[in-house]
């Protein structure tokens, strides 16, 4: 060994991962084993991955090593754990059914949908655990650290609870589950209307969901905190819903009324109407001369088309028609939504308040431990000291809160570069294509095209 140690060098990577071995001196090489490369290695600190059969290579002819360097220990990279996660048993939407025809030809309107119904008592959501990370080692026999995963946060809204392990979810009542704002789970009561909203039922406003098996006309409010299921059309009503809307046979709203879901919109046909959605639109033939707004995508598939009005989305607008022959003039916006802005810059105050008051509390915590521990402390005091615990325990859970949605809206702010428009059929001229502050004009019209932000500014290309 200690010939080869004067002739042949180990070098080791800065982060101990990879070991190689090179000839620097062959005029004073002679007979090579593997057994001395073996030993060079172990005196340079290598005990870990070692390559058997590069090894035998260098002892076989090492002076073809001279000038280039052979990997001669290999480390093992550390593998992070996985996240926990929630599985939901129910789907997080109704499921659209082709009415029951009976035995005279009729078909029973009342059996279209397929709602998620939960029994009380019945299991609707479980969290599995994050699993731990598996250690990675270095060629010189160190453990590398990995990262475990996070456990899966429950979101819990209205008539759920969990077990005490905190492992399974339950419906307290009979009723629907209901994804609302924030990805909170509840089991809504369900308040259905045979027919169709008119003065014979008049407003509805419902702390559950709410499923007209009929149409909405023009004038009338429908509110719910769950979902709204509706197998007609909507007029000019005002429609609003803390979860998810679906309207079976389109809005036709002559620019009177709106549709405002938390979650997401599904309508067959959108004409001279206002549609907002918390996540996401889809239309199944055609969006006509209105303005919609979606938390996340836009998308207008089947006929595919989108003429006239403004078509608002985060992420994603995908359509197969875009404007029409007469250059109507149709604008596509994608990007963050400016709102986010200023949501964060709230957020960031009020993290900092947060975490003032809960460095107080600290510090007062600090004072009170320590008379409680000399036994000194008095019962106001005492009862203080209960007080600021539930206080702090309040305000770090605030703050984690606070955190997550930071962390939410800088990644929507980073992945403006991914947001992105796609046309399967034509995009006529007239149309405006804006991403975040950046705007083009189509003054051609063109075929199959997806138009995404590239160096600042807006490309056309058939990538899709």
């Amino acid at each position: 060994m200690s010939e080869l140690a004067s002739a042949a060098a180990i070098s080791i990577t800065e982060d101990q991962m990879s070991a190689y071995v090179q000839v620097v001196e062959p005029e004073k090489l002679e007979t090579v084993t593997p057994q001395a490369v073996i030993e060079l290695l172990n005196a340079h600190g290598v005990v870990y991955g070692l390559l058997m059969e590069n090894i035998a290579k260098f002892a076989e002819n090492p002076k073809q090593y001279e000038k280039t360097p052979l990997l001669a220990a290999a480390g093992t990279k550390p593998v992070d754990g996985k996240d926990g996660y929630i599985k939901n048993y129910f789907a997080n939407d109704a499921k659209e059914l082709k009415p029951a025809e009976q035995a005279n030809g009729k078909v029973d309107m009342r059996e279209l949908l397929n709602l998620n119904n939960a029994a009380k008592g019945q299991l609707i959501a479980e969290r599995f655990p994050p699993t731990e990370a598996v250690p990675g080692t270095t060629v010189t026999g160190k453990p590398v650290p990995g990262k475990d995963g996070k456990p899966a946060r429950w979101k819990m809204g209205k008539n759920v609870v969990v077990n005490e392990d905190q492992k399974g979810m339950y419906a307290v009542i009979d009723g629907l589950v209901t994804v609302t704002t924030d990805k909170k789970i509840n089991v809504f009561p369900v308040y259905e209307v045979n027919g169709d909203v008119d003065y014979r039922i008049g407003n509805i406003d419902f702390i559950g969901t709410v499923v007209i098996r009929g149409n909405v006309l023009s004038g009338f409010k429908v509110k719910a905190a769950g979902d709204i299921r509706i197998t007609g059309g909507v007029e000019g009503a005002e429609i609003e819903a803390g979860g998810s809307i679906h309207i079976h046979s389109g809005i036709f709203a002559g620019n009177k009324g709106f549709v405002k879901a938390g979650v997401d919109v599904k309508s067959s046909f959108v004409q001279e109407a206002y549609v907002t959605a918390g996540e996401n639109i889809e239309v199944t033939q055609a969006i006509l001369h209105s303005n919609l707004r979606a938390g996340r995508s836009v998308r207008c598939t089947g006929k595919g088309l989108i003429i006239g009005g403004i078509v608002q989305a985060r992420d994603y607008i995908f359509a197969r028609t875009v404007g029409n022959p007469m250059s109507t003039a149709t604008v596509l916006e994608v990007g963050a939504a400016p709102e986010l802005r200023q949501e964060l810059q709230e957020l960031t105050t009020s993290l900092k308040s947060l975490s003032e008051q809960n460095d107080k509390a600290d510090k007062a915590l600090s004072i009170l431990d320590q008379l409680a521990a000399s036994g000194t402390i008095t019962p106001d005091k005492l009862e203080l000291r209960k007080k600021l615990m539930m206080t702090k325990r309040t305000t770090e859970e605030d703050i984690a809160a606070v955190k997550d949605r930071i962390l939410e809206i800088e990644i929507s702010l980073d992945e403006i570069s991914k947001a992105r428009i796609e046309i399967s059929g034509t995009v006529y001229s007239g149309a405006k294509i804006v991403i975040g502050r950046y705007t083009r004009f189509i003054k051609d019209a063109t075929t199959r095209v997806m138009l995404q932000l590239q160096r600042g500014e807006i490309v056309l290309s058939s990538d899709f």
